[in-house]
């Protein structure tokens, strides 16, 4: 564990068990986000090379076009 979670949790636990809950149930929806986020990209990579093949391939073609900041 770091120093830094390692505080955290110590923080945490003088608070409230209400409030710890929260903390507690915050933090794993949190967690179960990140992994959802980590599965759902490891699964995309496919898919994301071929929209890049695609826009490479519309770039060469001369069929792209510089964005302006402004637009």
């Amino acid at each position: 564990m770091t120093a830094l979670l390692k505080k955290a949790f110590t923080t945490a636990a003088k608070l409230p068990k209400h409030e710890q809950d929260v903390i507690a149930a915050l933090l794993l929806e949190e967690l179960e986000s990140e992994a959802q986020w980590t599965e759902a990209f490891k699964k995309s990579q496919d898919q994301l090379a071929i929209l890049a093949d695609e826009a490479l391939a519309e770039f060469d073609r001369g069929k792209t076009e510089k964005p302006e900041p402004d637009e």
